[in-house]
């Protein structure tokens, strides 16, 4: 069985969430919330709140075993781009494109599924 949670348009680059994605895939949960705790990083924090709605999600459902869930899928996806104008001299313009990341978080009974 497979258990998800998802946070759509978090407000950080997806790229600097990616890293924390890559170090959960693969581990027990209670090990991913050890891991996730102890970075000071704003996209830790968020991961880790997604990783928790997806063991609440679990429990919801009435999982067998909560303790022995692994993290399956650990995915960051590009959200959309608010795109702002900044004033530059001359009567110039830049582009400050702020952008958007999607949270994936899959959890799943067994290591094999």
């Amino acid at each position: 069985m497979e258990y998800l949670a998802h946070h759509y348009h978090a407000d950080v680059t997806a790229r600097k969430l990616r890293p924390f994605a890559d170090m959960i895939r693969g581990r027990r949960v209670d090990e991913a919330l050890e891991a996730l705790k102890f970075y000071p990083n704003r996209g830790a924090r968020l991961i880790e709140q997604v990783l928790k709605s997806a063991v609440g999600n679990a429990q919801y459902q009435e999982a067998r075993d909560v303790d022995e869930l692994m993290v399956k899928e650990a995915r960051i996806d590009g959200g959309p781009m608010m795109k702002r104008i900044h004033a530059r001299a001359r009567g110039m313009a830049y582009l400050v494109r702020k952008r958007l990341a999607h949270i994936h978080i899959t959890l799943s009974d067994s290591e094999t599924d």
